[in-house]
């Protein structure tokens, strides 16, 4: 924690003994050596247990495992979040050669380990995540029907225990379709997000109508809303919570203020809880470089159980 607060260009350097360059905090704590061989030793499963690759019950996550079922049980049973929740992914930076490495030239670190997060709106808080295993890996979340895609099991996987509690869920473009929409609201589960315009069961009718900027067009059928806006180009939005409505926004570094849908307003709003805590992260890295993919993960998935410490720290000593 404290060599994400204090930056320096290896970890010997925070050993040194220079007047100009020395922390005492980490020669005090323990000896470079025994830091480093810890690093070195640090595992968290029997590889001799794991199971051959061939194997049915193989796990490509056998070696952090363990470390994925504690915080994940944590997480969940330390905080209750708001009423509006996200789902979005993060991409942990790694380099190196492994089977699922990700490529996202939208994110910060282009190449990495994507890990898949449900996160409240409003602080950041990591309720619940799942690291990606690879395309070709089974995603079969319990009570989930069949029909769904990765896109819906997963969000499905992440949500299931906050399913029946009234929570509003807000989504990118990767996850929303109707069938997930539809399914969510029978569970009490209502939802917020952006969709591609060729989407099954997108109307193809909104899809056809020609909009200047700032006009709107709706359609609904039942309890599921679709909606087209015009900004600079189109925008597709599906939702089971909001109206047609709209409403006047300011627009920064203009001064007379425009309509915008109230759903997409809210979703604007809403979305960028796995962002906030990717944000308030970013300051504090300490991840170094390393061949073993499973301890940077580790390291990773400890400065999320920090952050979310900090958040329940904040929440229990509001002044």
């Amino acid at each position: 924690m404290l060599m994400g607060i204090i930056k320096k260009p290896s970890i010997r350097s925070y050993w040194s003994s220079s007047p100009i360059c020395s922390t005492p905090i980490h020669p005090h704590s323990m000896s470079r050596r025994r830091y480093e061989n810890i690093l070195r030793f640090m595992h968290f499963s029997d590889n001799s247990l794991c199971p051959p690759r061939e194997h049915p019950q193989f796990d490509r996550l056998y070696k952090i495992r363990p470390l994925i079922t504690h915080f994940a049980a944590r997480f969940a049973e330390a905080y209750t979040p708001g009423r509006n929740i996200c789902v979005h992914e993060s991409l942990m930076k790694y380099k190196g050669r492994l089977g699922f490495k990700q490529y996202i030239p939208s994110k910060r670190s282009t190449y990495g380990v994507k890990v898949y997060k449900l996160c409240d709106s409003e602080s950041g808080y990591t309720q619940a995540f799942r690291v990606y295993e690879g395309k070709d890996s089974s995603l079969d979340p319990p009570g989930c029907p069949e029909h769904m895609g990765t896109s819906g099991k997963i969000v499905w996987d992440l949500l299931f225990p906050l399913m029946n509690k009234g929570y509003h869920l807000y989504v990118d473009n990767f996850y929303t379709s109707v069938p997930l929409f539809k399914l969510l609201y029978c569970f009490d589960t209502a939802a917020c997000g952006t969709v591609r315009k060729n989407r099954v069961g997108f109307p193809a009718q909104l899809v056809r109508t020609r909009l200047k900027r700032g006009e709107t067009s709706a359609l609904r059928q039942e309890e599921l809303l679709a909606v087209k806006y015009r900004d600079k180009k189109d925008v597709y939005l599906l939702s089971t919570i909001h109206t047609e409505r709209s409403v006047e926004v300011s627009v920064r570094g203009r001064a007379e203020r425009i309509r915008k849908p109230v759903c997409i307003k809210a979703y604007n709003r809403h979305m960028g809880g796995v962002d906030l805590a990717d944000q308030l992260l970013q300051p504090y890295q300490i991840m170094r470089k390393s061949r073993a993919w499973y301890k940077k993960v580790a390291i990773y998935l400890m400065q999320i159980a920090t952050h979310n410490a900090f958040l329940l720290c904040k929440k229990a000593n509001p002044g």
